[in-house]
């Protein structure tokens, strides 16, 4: 029987932990392994990042709705998520997927990934977002982009890392993270339903409905707070977060 406990709980998760760099897949990986929870499902997970997907959307529809004016950036937000589909596919199909789904690369990519973020808030900002986010940024950006199909290592956090490394304000380089997951969460979230469909194994219910839900409510709100904390202050508490969270996992590994 599905808990419409762990519902909440895994949207929280996936509302919060999406747009943060902080790697969602990892803490849901590890809130799922410590609570056995039975509805981490795929339809469950499907509907999690489709509740994400339409709050990043919604978050941003006059910039999406107006694609005239914004022609040239969508574009290249397109262009740079060519890397990650076919490697993302690649180890789906091949199932190596779920190999690197263990606590102990979790642990050290999020410690390694942590201090490399903490770097690359150093640099100083030399670009912006409307006259210099150019082709060849946005594949770099891209490229980069693939390291977060390992958990731990954490999609935002990956793509504001090379955001801030090329010398984009944090609030440039987390606007062009944030744009990045819409057709990197509409990729998966595809590829979730099609597999549903091959399997005729699940249909949607109650609980599926309240995961897009609750999964949009959280991460249209986390999205808000954290502009407005990165106009503010540095990302350095994502960091000790992220260091503190992987010494715990490698704790628990080692020890």
């Amino acid at each position: 029987m599905l808990s419409s406990v762990e519902i909440l709980i895994l949207s929280a998760i996936q509302g919060i932990s999406e747009f943060l760099p902080i790697s969602s897949a990892a803490h849901l990986i590890l809130v799922s392994k410590y609570y056995a929870f039975t509805n981490q499902n795929l339809l469950i997970d499907i509907c999690l990042h489709l509740g994400s997907l339409i709050a990043i959307i919604f978050y941003f529809r006059n910039d999406l709705f107006n694609f005239i004016k914004n022609k040239n950036f969508l574009i290249k937000i397109l262009i740079s998520t060519v890397p990650i589909i076919p490697v993302g596919y690649i180890l789906y199909q091949t199932n190596l997927i779920n190999g690197l789904r263990n606590l102990e690369l979790i642990g050290w990519m999020s410690l390694i990934f942590g201090i490399f973020l903490y770097f690359s808030d150093k640099i100083k900002v030399t670009r912006k977002i409307d006259s210099q986010f150019n082709i060849r940024t946005a594949i770099t950006i891209g490229l980069f982009q693939v390291l977060s199909l390992m958990p731990g290592v954490s999609r935002s956090g990956i793509t504001i890392t090379a955001g801030r490394l090329l010398g984009f304000s944090r609030v440039d380089a987390a606007k062009i993270s944030f744009f990045l997951s819409i057709p990197t969460l509409a990729a998966a979230s595809i590829l979730g339903i099609y597999s549903i469909y091959k399997e005729g194994s699940a249909e949607l219910n109650f609980l599926a409905i309240v995961a897009i839900i609750f999964s949009f409510i959280f991460s249209y709100l986390t999205i808000s707070i954290f502009f407005n904390f990165i106009r503010k202050f540095s990302l350095k508490l994502f960091i000790i977060y992220r260091i503190v969270i992987s010494v715990l996992i490698l704790s628990i590994v080692y020890l």
